[in-house]
């Protein structure tokens, strides 16, 4: 079966790089620095911003640049798991977010009239892809992405090593089986597993309910050509998802009927030299730089025995894309453009984008140590192909994603893997309904 490249080929990832974190992460409050309107006829901007880990720096950040500029910048953080909410109820007050977020295919639906068309604009021509940019039916570019983050397989290359193996071994499921096969097979020898547990409580389950998921929702996409969300999804590739699903809880020191209890700590496991696969994306390099150098980890791709998978690289995509308010002036649109472009061209910018969002896909940005995009860069230069994440496309995402932990833990308990495709399937065509009537 022939697959389609990825639009996100040959990027320059390694300019564009330092260690990512997972979106969601850290305070929950919602804080803000100057006041908005500039008294010198400028313009000014407000900042609703997505991620509440990056929440200081971009308020200090901002301060420069006013101090630079004299534009006033205002950052408002939402809180975890409430921006739509936090969005909507800004946005109908007189003085509305300049810079937002509209990170999928609903959000441009939502947002669309908001959104100006930023084709064009300087901070647009700065990006070095187009892969991570969303546009409207008409081809406007409603948003664009100002940073990614990419997921694999992390992989222990010295207890590799200890078992027998190079990372050269494993290029497609069937190398990734045997060499797991015989690692867990071995583990009381060894002193350890081949991979990490799997744990499907809340904190770990969307490891596996979104971004293992993706594997099956990615395939299908290319197939079909996904333009937006599906109404109804096939499942063509759900063998494949139970390939990898029970590689994963099988070749583990943990007993699959455990795992929605969860309580583990696969990240301490990892870190612990307990494993020597453990599924997770770029963030985790600061963790676990505490403990290993770049010559000790590396990434590789979810394989899951789809034809040609010899040629995938790592996932690789994001929610977090920037959107300027249509509806404010034309001086703050020009001042929140002026301000996006100081942030990915300058020195103070681009390196507080680096340090905070990780991967930005823009001509100057900083560089990175992290091995895992160093990966990522390493597979698209080689010429795989990028594995977007297609799980963007998920309506009613929460709820479709617990229907299909309910059904994942079923089966890990003994029950039937026709539940897991039910909830996959007949689940997405429920929550698409209920999200489009």
């Amino acid at each position: 079966m022939r697959r389609k490249i990825s639009r996100v080929v040959a990027l320059s990832l390694a300019t564009a790089m330092t260690v990512a974190m997972a979106t969601g992460c850290g305070s929950d409050s919602s804080s803000s620095s100057s006041g908005k309107k500039s008294s010198n006829g400028k313009g000014s901007v407000y900042w609703l911003n997505f991620k509440p880990e990056a929440d200081e720096a971009l308020q200090d950040i901002a301060k420069k640049y006013e101090d630079e500029t004299g534009v006033k910048v205002k950052v408002v953080t939402a809180a975890s798991g409430t921006y739509e909410e936090t969005l909507t109820a800004e946005m109908d007050k007189s003085d509305a977010p300049t810079l937002f977020v509209v990170g999928n295919a609903a959000s441009v639906k939502t947002w669309d009239d908001y959104c100006v068309d930023l084709k064009g604009t300087d901070v647009y021509n700065e990006l070095n892809t187009d892969a991570f940019t969303l546009y409207d039916e008409s081809g406007k570019a409603c948003s664009i992405g100002y940073c990614y983050e990419s997921y694999g397989i992390i992989t222990n290359l010295k207890l590799l090593k200890e078992a027998g193996y190079e990372l050269s071994d494993i290029t497609d499921f069937d190398s990734l089986k045997k060499v797991a096969d015989d690692i867990h097979d071995r583990a009381s020898d060894l002193g350890f597993d081949a991979f990490t547990s799997s744990g499907m409580d809340d904190s770990s389950s969307w490891r596996f309910s979104g971004h293992l998921a993706n594997m099956p929702l990615y395939y299908e996409a290319q197939d079909d050509n996904w333009e937006e969300a599906p109404a109804s999804i096939k499942g063509t590739y759900l063998d494949n998802f139970k390939k990898i699903w029970d590689l994963y809880i099988t070749d583990s020191a943990v007993d699959p009927a455990t795992l929605a209890t969860g309580g583990y700590d696969a990240e301490a496991e990892f870190k612990d030299g307990k494993a020597v696969f453990y599924q997770n994306g770029t963030w985790e390099y600061a963790a676990l730089s505490e403990v290993y150098s770049n010559d000790d980890m590396a990434m590789i791709p979810i394989y899951c025995g789809v034809d040609g998978e010899e040629n995938a690289g790592l996932c690789s995509g994001t929610e977090n894309c920037w959107a300027v308010n249509a509806k404010a002036s034309d001086a703050d649109q020009k001042a929140t453009l002026d301000f996006m472009k100081w942030l990915v061209t300058s020195e103070e910018g681009t390196t507080m984008m680096a340090d905070q969002f990780g991967a930005i896909p823009y001509k100057q940005a900083a560089e990175s140590d992290n091995v895992f995009l160093q990966n990522a860069n390493q597979y698209l230069a080689d010429g795989k192909y990028n594995v977007d994440w297609a799980f963007n496309y998920t309506p009613n995402v929460d709820e479709w994603r617990a229907g299909v932990v309910a059904a994942m833990n079923q089966y890990d308990a003994g029950g039937s893997w026709d539940d897991v495709e039910t909830a996959f399937v007949a689940g997405w065509a429920t929550q698409y309904a209920a999200a489009n009537q």
